[in-house]
């Protein structure tokens, strides 16, 4: 965090060392890296790297004897890289909707509204605030597409998934958009270099860690992606299904076929399909505002507030609750608000009303903002639940009922993202462009049916739902 308490970084070399240290572990284990045939992995998104001209060589002839992060010191021409805590890029946001014609156009064109953590806000921070590093820069990854270059031993190309969380990236046609480097950046295109599907194969791994750790020489690296992209493929989403974390703040992730662009959320890439997208989605009132209603509405109690929620009818007698302790991010509003079944506000509700109106608002709030992007309930929709109110019983029979689409629980997936990328890594090896993922992967744990939806659920919470929709607009206005 610098001085600002706007700009975060972390040093690029720091990521290098961990690599050395991580597999200097692995080998003093007595891990057999002669059996990995592909390999594949996920960065956090919205990181970026920044190679200075000469970089490229030194990538080319690693020498076995020395560690990485001896051999790449010194090798950036931006020392830290700015992460997704930044926030310090706000006049580069404004710019950027300026030239391309607003926020909504930005995220008709890349996916997003302009973000302050987003590459090309970043990218266009550096070149206006130190043009001297910018021109020094060969060549500027994600930090997916980074380390794949490490394990590559060249540069490699940043994936689509992962390139759509950057502000410059036409999801449409899934290239480079020529108006949003423009408009970031000179000459910022032959900086990036290409763009590829995540299940491409980028080459085999290089020379350094066949001599070094005993890789086979034919291991076969495959396209890095984002974490968020690498966790859809690590919970195995299919189209329809909707994956909801359930943490500290709720996330929520689509598989879409037909995104529809809002200035809430995010249209990425869909890491293991070439014709199709995901969604993403954040609420920042999650588990903390659950607890809050705890305390106050369940005498602290878990056992209590399960309770609660099942005295109650499904639609709580038309009473709608929206509980923003916080600053949300979907939608930007904060405050706590109660309407009764006419419309009306009101100061205060009985505690058992209080719990289900918490919990309906807080998934009538997700299904409106996925329903915004293009989401739609069919017949053969899952919900995939994870985190640690996965394990309430009658909240997921909430989220059933509010989705009309019955809940699975991800027993067997801890570390998504890093399970996806694997998966990722053997789909590619078995030609991603040609094998469906659903193959590769149909061997995996099934996951297990945790509730369904009641008969009544689609009568009762399609009209709340239309209803809740009005009310967070008027409150967001």
């Amino acid at each position: 965090m610098h001085e600002d308490k706007l700009t975060v970084t972390s040093p690029t070399i720091m990521w290098i060392q961990a690599l050395d240290l991580l597999l200097d572990k692995m080998k003093n284990s007595g891990f057999d890296f002669s059996n990995v045939a592909a390999l594949s992995g996920s960065g956090q998104q919205h990181g970026s790297v920044y190679w200075k001209r000469g970089a490229q060589k030194v990538l080319k002839n690693l020498q076995p004897d020395k560690a990485l992060h001896q051999q790449l010191q010194g090798q950036f021409s931006v020392e830290n890289s700015p992460i997704w805590m930044d926030s310090s890029t706000a006049e580069q946001c404004k710019q950027l909707e300026k030239k391309l014609g607003g926020p909504q156009r930005v995220a008709n064109l890349t996916g997003s509204r302009a973000y302050e953590r987003f590459t090309g806000n970043q990218i266009a921070k550096i070149f206006q605030t130190n043009k001297t590093a910018y021109e020094n820069t060969e060549r500027i990854s994600l930090v997916s597409s980074f380390a794949a270059s490490l394990f590559f031993g060249d540069y490699a190309p940043i994936d689509h998934s992962d390139g759509s969380g950057m502000n410059l990236m036409d999801i449409n046609t899934l290239d480079w958009c020529d108006e949003a480097l423009d408009a970031s950046a000179p000459a910022l295109k032959e900086k990036l270099g290409n763009l590829a599907p995540a299940f491409d194969k980028v080459g085999h791994i290089s020379a350094y860690y066949v001599d070094r750790y005993g890789f086979p020489p034919d291991c076969m690296v495959v396209t890095f992606t984002g974490d968020n992209p690498g966790s859809l493929a690590g919970m195995r989403l299919q189209e329809g299904d909707v994956a909801i974390s359930l943490g500290t703040s709720d996330t929520l992730s689509l598989w879409l076929t037909d995104p529809k662009p809002a200035l809430e959320g995010h249209i990425f890439a869909n890491p293991v399909s070439g014709d199709a997208y995901m969604a993403l989605l954040c609420f920042k009132n999650g588990s903390l505002t659950r607890e809050n209603i705890r305390n106050t509405s369940a005498d602290g109690s878990w056992e209590n507030f399960e309770k609660a929620l099942k005295s109650t009818p499904k639609g709580n007698h038309g009473n709608i609750g929206i509980y923003f302790d916080v600053q949300e991010i979907t939608p930007p509003a904060v405050g706590v608000h109660r309407f009764n079944s006419t419309g009306e506000k009101v100061a205060s509700f009985p505690k058992e009303v209080e719990v289900r109106a918490l919990i309906e608002g807080q998934f009538m709030a997700k299904r409106v903002h996925a329903e915004n992007l293009g989401y739609t309930i069919g017949s053969d929709a899952r919900i995939l639940a994870t985190g640690g109110a996965s394990a309430n019983q009658a909240i997921l029979q909430v989220i059933a009922d509010v989705f009309n689409t019955p809940v699975y629980i991800l027993t067997s997936t801890v570390n998504s993202a890093c399970l996806g990328c694997a998966y990722r890594a053997k789909h590619g090896l078995f030609g991603g462009s040609t094998t469906p993922f659903q193959e590769v992967v149909a061997m995996a744990p099934p996951y297990k049916l945790a509730v369904k939806p009641s008969p009544d659920a689609d009568k009762i919470y399609t009209p709340l739902t239309a209803r809740y929709k009005e009310l967070e607009e008027s409150i967001s206005q």
